[in-house]
């Protein structure tokens, strides 16, 4: 056979409709990269895994979901965003602007991100709130901004509380301004705020920062929830209860882990709701178009387990406000 008429051939084959058909049953995939551990990642998505499956998703059927993870080694997240973008994946979900800008920077693969930062406009993620405008939309997740209130909730529990340590990631500048931002509002309250940036996901990284605040005389902890500190949330709350220092956080998953108490948007539910907005696009709507949603939804939760080690009485009003307590 004539190698014109073989290549011939190959076109018939490939514009025929069984290949038509192979192409459009060809099963989208959703690819997700976690800056935190596994176990934090998986938990972060199990509400959308779940409201996926809601939407009529099932994994394996209709929709592959490949979830990545890196252990707060940021390095390691480049590479797997890459691997990520050469399969390819159809839409990408970040947990966090962290994720977010690292993946605008190498593709215009559309992107879900959740916990964004409640700003009118960020200039490396997207135009407005109202209308994104490139590649990325999503939910943003009111952090800092709520910090007067958790520290008036501190307050509550501790009445003589005269410093404050902040701990903040302190390799992203985004997570700094956060932790400078908190550090403001405690200012603003009377108290006299203790810097403690997290350089490295280790043990040892966190009992140095704890040991910054217990020399100055601190006895109580806001964590900026970011990739790293997500990461090392068990460490934290385990070297707050050695040392007896109050840890407080912004999601729920700290005051699982030990911390005092947690108050902020509800992660969970802008995951859920992140699974709408995968879908629209999987059906064809531009992220650009979309816009960025706020929270809807937010939860204060208590350890009093924590409370009774740490020898503190939680208000009663606000063990009624709770949505959890964890005895």
């Amino acid at each position: 056979m004539r190698r014109r008429e073989f290549l011939g051939m190959l076109a018939m084959a490939a514009s025929s409709p069984g290949a038509a058909l192979a192409q459009q049953q060809r099963i989208p995939i959703v690819g997700f990269v976690g800056f935190a551990t596994s176990e934090v990642d998986a938990a972060t998505l199990a509400p959308f895994r779940k409201a996926m499956i809601d939407l009529g998703y099932v994994e394996g059927r209709n929709v592959i979901i490949d979830a990545r993870s890196t252990g707060g080694d940021i390095m390691r997240g480049l590479a797997l965003i890459d691997e990520l973008i050469a399969r390819p994946v159809d839409v990408l979900l970040a947990p966090g602007p962290a994720a977010a800008r690292a993946i605008v920077k190498k593709t215009k693969i559309p992107l879900v991100a959740v916990a964004l930062p409640a700003v009118q406009s960020d200039p490396e993620l997207f135009q407005s709130l109202a209308r994104p405008g490139g590649s990325l939309t999503g939910f943003a997740a009111f952090g800092e901004e709520m910090s007067a209130k958790r520290i008036g909730m501190l307050r509550e529990i501790l009445p003589g509380l005269k410093k404050l340590g902040v701990m903040n990631n302190a390799t992203d500048p985004t997570f700094s301004a956060w932790g400078a931002q908190t550090m403001q509002e405690a200012r603003t309250a009377g108290l006299e705020p203790v810097r403690l940036g997290l350089t490295a996901a280790s043990t040892a990284a966190v009992a140095e920062q704890f040991k910054v605040l217990a020399d100055a005389g601190g006895n109580a902890m806001i964590v900026i929830r970011d990739y790293m500190t997500a990461a090392m949330q068990k460490e934290i709350c385990q070297t707050g209860a050695e040392m007896k220092i109050a840890v407080i956080g912004q999601q729920g998953e700290f005051a699982r882990a030990g911390a005092l108490f947690s108050y902020g948007a509800d992660i969970g539910d802008l995951f859920r709701r992140a699974a709408g907005y995968v879908d629209l696009i999987l059906r064809g709507q531009k992220p650009a178009d979309m816009p960025i949603q706020l929270p809807t939804k937010f939860e204060l939760i208590v350890n009093l387990r924590t409370a009774r080690a740490l020898g503190l009485a939680i208000p009663p009003d606000m063990l009624v406000l709770s949505d959890e307590v964890i005895e």
